[in-house]
């Protein structure tokens, strides 16, 4: 029995340490990969988000607004591949995020089936975004890391 413990204990020793060493740097680059990759879908006039972004910025020409936003979110995840522009990255990151929030109020129509927790597919959507700003902030917390 203890024999057992002891492997694994010693296991679960390493694939800690293989975490340790390479979590950071993976969550770094897939939230590089999410901004880059959602980012230029919307100059391609391909994203799904398009239309929620056109619907909540309604006072703004979606012409330049739309690509502006998604050339903005492929420069975060650029940001975010370079040590030395890790900063830049996420403070974009954080000014972004506030927009995104924003069809919570000004869309209710389109983001809430039953107000306040049932939500559509595209609430849902905006919510996963707290994960993208926890994400920032370990990723922020380690910034002056050697």
């Amino acid at each position: 029995n203890t024999f057992m413990f002891k492997e694994v204990d010693k296991i679960d020793k390493k694939i800690v340490g293989w975490m340790k060493r390479h979590g950071l740097t993976l969550l770094r680059y897939s939230l590089a990969i999410v901004f880059i990759w959602f980012g230029i879908l919307k100059p391609l006039g391909l994203s799904s988000a398009n239309d929620l972004v056109m619907k909540t910025i309604y006072w703004v020409n979606p012409n330049w607004f739309v690509p502006f936003l998604g050339w903005w979110e492929v420069a975060i995840g650029i940001c975010l591949l370079f040590k030395p522009l890790i900063r830049a990255g996420l403070l974009l990151m954080f000014l972004q995020m506030i927009g995104t929030f924003l069809p919570l109020i000004l869309l209710p129509e389109i983001i809430y089936i039953k107000f306040p927790f049932v939500m559509t597919l595209e609430g849902q959507y905006i919510i996963k975004n707290v994960i993208l700003i926890a994400a920032g902030i370990v990723i922020g917390s380690h910034v002056r890391d050697k």
